[in-house]
């Protein structure tokens, strides 16, 4: 009889059975190893990839841009416009001769209305119109570029850092509502513009549809805000100014209008309260629109602009600057307008520098941009301004206008050697040469001469200079960024956890009421650390963050 030790004492035969034996591979020959398959019906293995993708969304005032976190570029970029709110079996745009049938009259028409989202101003926006336009756009681009069930993914929301509380509670009831997304993370634009130049901390310069905003960033944090109603908005009602002006070929240039008043008496009053107009105007702003060097300021250039200038390819020169535009009209009377090269730089200096304007007329919020970013890093403290001057990020829907990034960082550079950092202007305000120098006293110079060097300290200093890396500061310079949506993607990719958080069935219980204050988060972080227990599943609260 075997014991229990000599049981477990025996090995199992290895040879096979006599019958089987001429399946065996054998291991002098080459042969392909098995493979393994899993299925959604079998046991996980180590080749299955279980990680859920996340979706980055991008919304803006006049787009949405709809991607999967990881990827380089978003899938689709969705523009809202009066054509994408057509009812269903609406074809009346496909009929003959569509583009020169007049349209009504309409009197309360404000500029681009048809063609964006929202506006800041919500005494006049109907929030149920913006919710069933979001809902159309956000449908199309899961059912015709993401095919992917919103149901089981996790959304990654980025959003400009300022926004009304009503409005961003119809953006995200519309998602939790209609798209059933578990969860959002909200990021805000600014700081995803410096994650994707590379940066922890710069200067963001949004130019956007409304308004320019001119955010602090330090350590991947808000530190301050300014924001000015020059942009691009304004820019296509001046060029709108400057298409009209050139409308009719047969008047001459004292018959032509200078302003909006002037040309609604002039011009048909359908013409000019007509969405038609503002595309036209608005494509021709992103595709021949121009901003000169500081020097030419309009005018021809000449052979004294900067290095910058004239190192930019974007900026013309001598050759082809008295050269006359010719510009098809889709409008009727259909015509060829023949608009000077230089005179299509006018709009982008009226609308975005205050060219012609006086400065000490301008409210706060009708500063020009090289004003706001002066402005807005004399308010930061010493330190950060010397880290945010050598990372200005320009960016935006504006920032593609040719020639105007480097004439928005050669503008602020001229205002910083001109004023330095001297917060008083006018005729009190005198440079720091003028004022007398202070005698240092005598004992100064015997004090420093008396100072024994330390062979140690200077040891530690050379070895600690050789591993820092050199940073530029204090000087003004420009970085390029790949834009928010590529900073969402970026984050996302890394599991970063968000700032704000919000679960699908607390909003729809509570909505931005149950959002938690900052002050409340902090102190229940406390209360957890001190020995308090929750649940694995249990959660503390949300937060708004920089929207509270």
């Amino acid at each position: 009889m075997t014991t229990a030790a000599g049981y477990f004492d025996r090995k199992p035969n290895s040879a096979p059975r006599p019958g089987l034996a001429h399946l065996q591979a054998d291991p002098s020959s080459p042969h392909t190893p098995q493979r393994t398959f899993s299925s959604a019906f079998s046991s996980p293995s180590l080749s299955y990839r279980a990680e859920e993708e996340v979706l980055v969304f991008e919304l803006g005032a006049r787009h949405l841009s709809v991607g999967i976190a990881g990827e380089s570029n978003p899938r689709c970029r969705l523009e809202f416009s009066s054509e994408n709110s057509r009812r269903v079996g609406d074809y009346h745009c496909y009929y003959p001769e569509y583009q020169n049938r007049p349209r009504k009259r309409r009197r309360d028409y404000k500029w681009g209305e048809d063609h964006e989202l929202w506006s800041l101003d919500l005494r006049g926006v109907d929030l149920g119109l913006v919710e069933d336009k979001l809902e159309r756009e956000v449908r199309e681009a899961y059912n015709k570029y993401l095919l992917l069930d919103s149901k089981i993914k996790r959304l990654v929301l980025v959003l400009p850092s300022v926004l009304p509380h009503r409005l961003l509670s119809s953006i995200l009831s519309t998602i939790f509502v209609n798209f059933q997304t578990p969860s959002i993370t909200l990021f805000s634009s600014p700081a995803l513009n410096v994650v994707a130049a590379g940066c922890r901390g710069g200067l963001v310069v949004d130019i956007g549809w409304d308004e320019t905003v001119v955010t602090g960033i330090y350590d991947f944090r808000e530190i301050q805000v300014c924001r000015t109603a020059r942009a691009m908005k304004l820019v296509t009602k001046h060029m709108a100014e400057l298409l009209k002006r050139y409308a009719d070929s047969d008047a001459t240039d004292t018959d032509k209008p200078e302003s909006f008043e002037d040309q609604e008496q002039q011009l048909p009053y359908q013409l000019f309260f007509d969405s038609r107009y503002f595309e036209f105007a608005e494509e021709v702003t992103s595709r021949i629109a121009w901003c000169p060097a500081a020097q030419e300021s309009a005018q021809p250039p000449n052979h004294q602009a900067t290095a910058l200038s004239d190192n930019d390819p974007s900026i013309p020169h001598d050759d082809h600057a008295q050269d006359t535009m010719s510009i098809p009209s889709p409008l009727p009377p259909r015509k060829t307008l023949r608009i000077p090269f230089t005179k299509l730089a006018e709009p982008v200096e009226k609308g975005l520098l205050a060219q012609g304007a006086n400065i000490h007329n301008l409210d706060h919020e009708e500063q020009s941009l090289p004003q706001l970013i002066y402005k807005s890093l004399l308010t930061l403290p010493s330190d950060v301004r010397s880290a945010c001057m050598a990372r200005i990020i320009i960016t935006g829907g504006g920032s593609n206008i040719a020639g105007l990034k480097s004439r928005l960082l050669n503008e602020v550079k001229s205002i910083i050697d001109k004023r330095s950092w001297n917060p008083v202007q006018g005729r009190v305000a005198r440079p720091a040469t003028d004022y007398p120098k202070l005698d240092q006293p005598r004992g100064t110079e015997t004090m420093l001469e008396l100072q024994v060097e330390d062979e140690i300290t200077e040891k530690l200093e050379k070895e600690k200079a050789k591993r820092l890396q050199a940073d530029v500061a204090g000087e003004i310079r420009g970085v390029e960024t790949l834009g928010a949506w590529a900073g969402g993607s970026l984050v996302a990719s890394l599991k970063v956890k968000g700032l704000v958080e919000i679960e699908r069935d607390s909003f729809l219980s509570t909505g931005l009421a149950g959002a938690m204050r900052e002050s409340e988060v902090v102190a229940a972080t406390q209360r957890m650390s001190l020995g308090a227990r929750t649940g694995l599943g249990e959660k503390s609260g949300w937060t708004l963050g920089p929207w509270a």
